[in-house]
């Protein structure tokens, strides 16, 4: 690649500069498993583009992908990455969105052009489309089964430096402080314990959305658990399923008072969830499936750790029906069978939450999960006493 080291700096990777307007500093502990505490020191390219006739300047890290690219040049002009024509940046076809920045064979110039449609200057009003709720991709890989790449993807430069960014980006405003000596439980939402189609179109009542025994599973494992609400989709539409399936807001023994604090709320409770978080504390990761490329988004437990150093990989357990968000913190990880087609009697037979309550209940006690494998959790369930 064509590149003047005149125009290389070396600086601890933090993130992309032009969309860097945050100036408090970090002083959170910081735990990672298996990942370095420490940034790698990295190089950074500056770049020139022009779009709509204005200049833009752009600092990339080496170990940036061109999406990450792509990604701050959408936060600069508001042209979507699907939209952006970038013309005279590299020689020949631009390669594909996982290439490392290092990689890239950039032109001498370091000056390239976008070419797009903003949006809010589409024929579609996209404010529309921001009201919306998010469509969940349910392509899944067991992480579990490659700990070789699993364990690649945790020391990969890029992700330690996205798990930094998203907790330098957290807000937290803690209502009432999480119980002393109690496990976390984070907790997924869509097709985990609710069946997220028919609550989005209105096709059934909320209540009838729920996976069964959601609520006699909260109640079940709180006594042990503080709860984690983690979902892959925006704030607006996370309350409103909160709301909706009766876990905020409803005359239960769980009363909580919401109050909101960047993609982390923590809330006073009795038993209900100590902590939401959003899509906004999830980032894209370039991992592999069938040996191909693939791209898709992470919750990073570390981002929870850091923020409360009493929880860590052993005392922290994350059910998800979609393996991949384990992709960081795969031993952490209990996949759990999606729950869908809430209207049929086999949904209405449903049991999942009825054996992962007892599963949690068994294990509360155990002093470090890591000693623990969360992949054949229902046949421990069966061997418990009382099972049929």
């Amino acid at each position: 690649m064509d590149v003047d080291e005149h125009d290389r700096t070396f600086k601890p990777s933090t993130e992309v500069s032009a969309i860097s307007h945050l100036n408090a500093p970090h002083t959170h502990s910081f735990f990672v498993l298996q990942v370095p505490n420490q940034l790698v020191e990295e190089r950074w390219t500056e770049l020139h583009f022009t779009w709509a006739s204005k200049s833009y300047k752009i600092e990339v890290p080496d170990s940036d992908r061109l999406y990450d690219l792509k990604t701050a040049i959408y936060s600069l002009t508001k042209v979507p990455t699907e939209r952006q024509k970038i013309l005279g940046f590299v020689k020949g076809k631009l390669p594909p969105d996982q290439v490392r920045i290092s990689e890239l064979p950039i032109l001498p110039t370091k000056k390239f052009t976008v070419i797009g449609t903003p949006e809010g200057d589409e024929i579609k009003d996209p404010s529309q489309l921001e009201s919306l709720p998010d469509v969940i991709n349910d392509l899944d890989v067991d992480f579990t089964e490659n700990m070789v790449a699993s364990n690649r993807y945790q020391h990969d430069a890029r992700n330690i430096r996205k798990v930094h960014e998203a907790i330098k980006n957290l807000s937290v405003n803690i209502i009432h402080p999480l119980r002393k000596g109690k496990k976390l439980l984070v907790l997924d939402i869509d097709y985990t314990i609710l069946d997220t189609k028919p609550l989005t179109s209105g096709s059934l009542p909320p209540a009838e959305c729920a996976r069964p025994g959601l609520h006699e599973f909260l109640e079940a494992i709180y006594p042990y658990y503080d709860i984690c609400i983690w979902s892959q989709t925006s704030w607006i539409w996370l309350e409103t399923k909160l709301v909706e399936l009766g876990m905020i807001g409803a005359q239960r023994n769980y009363e909580v008072q919401l109050k909101f604090a960047s993609c982390l709320s923590v809330f006073d409770r009795s038993v209900h969830p100590s902590l939401v978080l959003d899509k906004t504390c999830m980032f894209t990761v370039f991992t592999e499936r069938d040996n191909k490329p693939w791209t898709h988004s992470v919750k990073a437990l570390q981002i929870i750790w850091s923020h409360f150093p009493q929880f860590n990989a052993t005392s922290t357990i994350h059910v998800d029906d979609l393996s991949r968000n384990f992709a960081l913190n795969p031993k952490e990880g209990l996949k759990i069978s999606a729950f869908k087609n809430a209207h049929t009697p086999e949904a209405w037979a449903d049991r999942e939450l009825y054996k992962l309550a007892r599963y949690m209940i068994h294990i509360a006690n155990v002093d470090d999960f890591t000693t623990l494998s969360h992949k054949n959790w229902k046949s421990i369930v069966k061997h418990l006493p009382g099972s049929s």
